[in-house]
């Protein structure tokens, strides 16, 4: 009985609000959007922001299996605003556990609020690898990237990359660029295709809506051209806010 009282103490501390005067020692600013009164802090430990508090307009919310980079380019993003047509605003937050030379692996974490607090768990976002697992076939030769999303087919001709056989893998993959953002009010991620170490033929572009009480995939399609993936131009958001 006492390992279940504990158990469950335990849950309630991991989704319930503490007060804003709360013990903070050892802990930093990691983000903050003054405006809305929301700041990230987390604990700076090997390289990482690891055990995560998130206070929300006064009320404190411990995140602890939370990890982010602690570089300064790809901290935390914090965006407060309307994604699911409810006339209230959601809390967006995303955290990069990973970059580097053709990397970067973000993750999303989504709450529904109301005034000035947080309403329950946290909302599940449908992974984009799933939805890709589910949506997408690709085919791969010495010549040629084929990629079909749904009932859309794209061929990419990649022979002028001039790619050695030995490098290039046995099939596109879509797991070492993984980038969320939120633009005109929707939770979007762009995966990127890869046929070699250093080789990229374009992204996967996922926009999610609520939908059965959580965010799954409403569009999904592939873009080659850089200079028509709105990831590559500023984002539209103008709640986004980092430190």
């Amino acid at each position: 009985m006492k390992a279940y009282i504990s158990f469950i103490l335990g849950i309630l501390l991991l989704i319930s609000p503490t007060f804003a005067g709360a013990e903070m020692e050892g802990y930093e600013i990691v983000s903050r959007f003054n405006e809305e009164k929301i700041t990230l802090y987390g604990k700076k430990m090997g390289g990482m922001y690891r055990g995560f508090k998130v206070d929300f307009k006064g009320g404190i919310y411990t995140r602890p299996f939370w990890n982010s980079v602690t570089t300064q380019a790809f901290l935390p993003k914090i965006f407060y605003l309307d994604i699911n047509e409810d006339q209230k605003k959601e809390l967006i937050i995303t955290l990069t556990t990973g970059h580097g030379t053709g990397l970067l692996l973000e993750e999303v974490h989504v709450f529904n609020t109301l005034d000035d607090h947080l309403l329950g768990n946290e909302v599940i976002v449908d992974n984009p690898l799933a939805i890709i697992h589910k949506n997408v076939k690709t085919n791969l030769t010495k010549d040629h990237a084929e990629i079909r999303v749904r009932d859309k087919q794209y061929k990419i001709n990649i022979a002028p990359l001039d790619i050695d056989s030995k490098n290039l893998f046995k099939d596109i993959i879509f797991e070492n660029i993984i980038d969320y953002e939120v633009m005109n009010n929707q939770l979007m991620v762009s995966v990127s295709g890869q046929i070699a170490p250093a080789s990229f033929i374009g992204d996967i572009i996922i926009t999610y809506e609520y939908r059965d009480n959580m965010y799954q995939a409403k569009t999904i399609d592939f873009i080659a051209d850089m200079k028509k993936n709105p990831f590559y131009g500023p984002v539209t958001s103008s709640d986004y806010r980092v430190k």
